[in-house]
This record gives structure tokens, sequence and C-alpha cells, in this order.
């Protein structure tokens, strides 16, 4: 290596690995990555989510995949600056292989690679109609009973599902599955979403009343149409349902609304599924390509078996049907449990002045809002961050450049400062007897999330009234039994309540694969979601990847979309390529089929 400067240092490594994978000479391309490297793929290379982590790996999937995906370029992306710092150089790159283009990012260390990420953004001949190639809209010219824009609609609407078939079928309605319904509109996919609510954005509206998104609003925007600049940094529920219900029909998605999926079978030698909804009190039957399942990342809502439950005089219900705290007032509330509803919840009917005892039976992670927007999001996901050129996409690919199995490290410091920033929350907090949790290894909140999507609380306000004692707690203690007139707890302590709010979490996705597919294809795909990272509530083995999210599974033609709306934003992109290069034939040989773990 004859520079020293970082952008000829990027230059000549990036250079030698687009000459070696052009020859296909594979000794040379792993010589080019460190002993400790990895190589995040996200759809470019493997026609799958995977990272490979070490040379070993990295030359198994080179082996594979080389020969499928070549001619492969892939160059320093000119337009934007190598940086570096503490000894690591980055760079962002473009590639092109042979179906497709995409983008990327490199980490160098001591003249080696460190990481590498590939993403697919496009394929060749199908890509996007936007901006230099947005439709004309207008037909000039002549011709006789042209049908206007408005007619063609509701021709696509008369006959979608009824003399032609969708060749994707979307169960659920929610921001992850308007994401990959606009994915796959611009790629000219036929795609009906079935939502059994009356109306698009109706899962935000009929949360509990005091609900409010808990990431900042640069970190949430939709594909195409991001949300207004004087939108406010957490909208309610009701406005985030409003926006949804404009979105669907601004992106034109074909959407079924009050349709409940009854029933799902695979034809595996006629490479279809038969689907059978219920509408409006007619039995259809759909036939697609592919299923995808957007019923949201928490999948079903996970109700206790307490004993006496039967007996309970009062109202009970879980988290996700509570209706909020209007008719409460005055009454004894007891909440079971201590993350995000719970709190929120527990909060809301304070504030109706409702008599409230919080439950909690495990250690629970708390991050003050606040902090979380600046340490969590302010580099990436901020005002400021607009201000440096870091737009959506920039920072989505900045997020996704770190592989899963290094990304706690950059959040245990962080941990540190917040620890030491928001000292009186925590002292306020364990005086009251609130057991306090930081995840396993210190890495607080990001992957309690993105291990086990729960564990946590955003604070918001109700960790105070917590501390004063306005909310009352009785923590580290199970419930024992449900009585006429309230909760019994194993230590004897009686709760009176008139409410009972089960804020006991949600299991996997594939629940909904067993309640409508069946159990053997449930355990076939396994669980959905975590890292495999063998810390509480992710067993392992290690996965390096979300657990069938956004990828091919272990079931031919089913798929899984959702999690928060930055990654249902960023991912869904991935999924459209996906399944319109199966529409168009494309060979998608896929490399490192994630083998199921832990059945629904």
């Amino acid at each position: 290596m004859l520079t020293t400067n970082p952008e000829g240092i990027a230059r000549e490594i990036i250079g030698s690995l687009d000459t070696a994978l052009a020859a296909r000479d594979i000794d040379a391309a792993v010589e080019l990555f460190a002993d400790v490297s990895f190589w995040r793929d996200l759809v470019s290379f493997t026609w799958n989510i995977t990272t490979q982590e070490g040379k070993d790996a990295i030359r198994g999937m080179l082996e594979a995949q080389l020969g499928a995906v070549e001619p492969v370029a892939i160059r320093l992306d000119e337009s934007l600056p190598v940086e570096a710092k503490g000894g690591e150089i980055s760079a962002w790159l473009t590639l092109e292989t042979g179906v497709g283009r995409g983008e990327g990012h490199v980490r160098i260390r001591d003249g080696k690679i460190y990481t590498l990420l590939t993403t697919l953004t496009e394929l060749k001949g199908f890509e996007e109609p936007i901006g230099p190639r947005r439709p004309l809209g207008a037909k000039h010219g002549h011709g006789k009973h042209r049908p206007t824009w408005k007619e063609e609609r509701e021709e696509e609407a008369r006959t979608l599902g009824f003399t032609e078939q969708p060749y994707v079928v979307i169960i659920g309605g929610g921001q992850g599955a308007m994401a990959l319904g606009a994915r796959l509109r611009m790629l000219n996919v036929p795609a009906l979403i079935l939502e059994q609510n009356d109306r698009p954005g109706d899962s935000w509206r009929r949360r509990y009343k005091s609900l409010h998104l808990h990431d900042p609003v640069w970190y949430d925007h939709m594909p195409y149409l991001p949300f207004p600049p004087n939108w406010p940094v957490f909208p309610s529920k009701d406005k985030m349902g409003d926006w949804l219900e404009m979105y669907a029909k601004i992106m034109e998605l074909n959407y079924w609304t009050r349709s409940r999926v009854t029933r799902a079978t695979y034809d595996e030698a006629a490479k279809t599924w038969t689907v059978t909804v219920e509408r409006d009190g007619e039995t259809l039957t759909l036939t697609p390509n592919q299923l995808v399942f957007a019923t949201g990342m928490a999948g079903k809502p996970i109700m206790p078996v307490f004993k006496g439950m039967d007996r309970f005089k009062g109202e009970q219900h879980h988290s996700s049907a509570h209706p909020g705290p209007d008719a409460f007032a005055g009454k004894r509330a007891v909440v079971i449990g201590s993350n995000n509803s719970a709190h929120d919840i527990a909060a809301a009917l304070w504030e109706h002045d409702a008599d409230v005892t919080m439950v909690q039976r495990s250690s629970t992670h708390v991050l003050r809002s606040e902090t979380l927007v600046e340490l969590g999001f302010g580099e990436t996901y901020s005002e400021a961050a607009l201000a440096r050129g870091i737009d959506t996409h920039r920072a989505d690919m900045k997020s996704a450049s770190t592989p899963y199995r290094l990304l706690h490290e950059a959040f245990v410091p962080m941990q540190d400062e917040i620890r030491r920033r928001d000292a009186d929350l925590y002292e306020g907090l364990e005086k009251a007897g609130f057991m306090l949790d930081w995840g396993d290894d210190n890495s607080g909140l990001q992957m309690l999330y993105l291990r086990r999507g729960s564990g946590y609380y955003i604070d918001v306000g109700a960790s105070e009234l917590i501390a004063n004692g306005s909310i009352k707690l009785k923590s580290g203690v199970e419930v024992a039994e449900i009585v006429e007139d309230g909760v019994l707890l194993a230590d004897g302590t009686h709760l009176p309540a008139d409410l009972i709010v089960y804020a006991t979490g949600y299991g996997s996705m594939n629940g909904f694969v067993a309640d409508l597919v069946s159990s053997q294809v449930a355990d076939k795909v396994g669980k959905v979601w975590g890292l495999g990272s063998g810390t509480r509530k992710d067993p392992g083995p290690w996965e390096g990847e979300q657990r069938n999210m956004w990828k091919p599974t272990q079931q031919e033609a089913l798929w899984f979309q959702g999690g928060n709306l930055h990654q249902s934003r960023h991912f869904s992109q991935l999924l459209a390529l996906q399944l319109k290069a199966r529409m168009e034939g494309i060979d998608t040989p896929v490399y490192a089929l994630a083998p199921s773990h832990h059945t629904h």
C-alpha cells in the first residue's frame, strides 16, 4: 500500500476488491479482510439478509454466490466524503451486480476491511418511476374512450381480488403493510392489503387514549412521503392513524378494510396460496403467489392465565384492548406489567383520577425520552443531522452499516452517560422500590428492542409518578391469583381493584401463522424476531440478523414484514425487491437460509 491519506487508502482497497471480484479471485478478495471482519449483505449478493463473520464465512459466501451475481462492480461513491477517525477509515460505496444496483459502506482498520455493507436498491430494467423517471400523468394526443386516472383506479378496485388475482397478499394493514404496499406499487407488483378494521389507521386509533409515538419524528418517516416539517416530534396515535389513512389513499394502495383472513394454505405444486377472507359478510378466495404477514412485530397479545380470573367482578383486559381511562375515574386499577404500555396506561389512569397500582414482576430498563432523543438519535435522526446533510436515507444506511455482533459495543458508553446524566431519575425510582435493568451487557434500550422487543420504558412522565408515590408500586412479586375484588400477590398482599389491565406483552408473529395456516408451518418457520444472543428472552443460537424478518423463511413464499416505523420503511424496500425479482422470474439463489429455531 503506497498511499497514506484516507481517501487514497480507501480507493486502493476498494479498487483491489473490485478487481478481485471481477476476476473471480476469491482468495485475493478474502485477503483484503481483517481476521476479525464482517460482511453484511442486504439481498445484493445473497438474496437474503445475512452477515458473514470472519474470513472463512466470507469465503464460503463468495464461493457459493459470486458466479450467480456477477458481473460485480464496487466503487467508492465520489459524491460523499471519505472519513477518518481514531485509526478507522470509513467510506460510502456504489454497487452493481448482474441484475441490480445498490450501495454500501466500508470501514477499514490497519489497511484491512473491518466491516462491509452491501445492499440492493434497484433491479435493472425495473427501476422505480421516481424523480427523472416519474410518469407523465396526462395522456397527450388523441384516442377514443380513453379511461381517466379515476376510472383506471375504479377498474382496478373492481377486478383485483375478483377477476384478477394479486401476486402478493399482505395480511395486516398497519404501517408495515402500507410501507411494503407502497414499494410494491412502485415496482408494478399487484398487491392486496387485508385489514380487519373499518378504516386504515385504526390499528393506531384503537390503542389506549394516551398513546404517542415513542420514537422521534425524524426516525419515523414513511417511504416516499415524509411527515411535514411542522409535525410534532412525538405525534399522537390518532394523528398517526389519520396520516396512515391518507397515506393509503395518496399512495394508491389496494387496501381492503373489514377483511378477516380465516385460512391460508400453500399448494407446493401450483406454487400458489389459497387465502380465505371474510369481507362484509361475504366469503372470498384469493390465490396469490406470495403471502406476507404484516401483523405487527409484537405478534399476538399474551393474555396470562391466573387462578380465579373467571371470578373477578370488575373489568379486566389486555393492554392492547384497553379503551382508555375515561370510564375509570374514582376507580381502583391494577396494572400488571412495567414496560411502555403499562407505564402509559397507569399514568393516563392517574391523570383521570383513578387509584392506580403497578405490579412489576421483573426488572425494567427506563430511559428519559429527552435523553434518548439527544444521545440515541441526535447523530443520525434529528434537525441537527439534517443540517449536516444526513437525510433519512443516509441515516438508514449508516444504521445498517454496523453488524449486530458489534452494535452493543456502541451503546455501553452511552448507557454510562445516561446513568450519570439522569442519576436523579434512577435514584428516585430505586427508592420507590422499582427494579431497574440495563440489559444483560449494559447495552440498554436499543439492544433490548432488537433482542426481545420488550423490557423497557421510554419515560414521558410516568416515572416521576412512581417515584413520588402517585402511582403505587408492588415490585419483585408474582400474582398468586385473581379474587372477586382484586389481585392477590404471592407475598399475601391484596390489591383491591375495579379494573385489571394485563400489560403482559406479545408473542412471536408465527403465532398468527399457527392460527391461519397450521402449527406445523409455524414450527417449520420458527420464532420470528430476536438475534439469538443468548440473553434473557432471546435464546440462541446466534443468528446475526433478525429471525425471519424481511427475508426468505423455511416456508416457501411466506414472508414477515414489520418492526417499528424506521424498520418498516428501510426493510420494505428490500422485501419488495425480493418479491419483484420472483415475479419477474429473476434467478434468486438464497444463501444461508436460516434454520428454524424455537416453535411458536
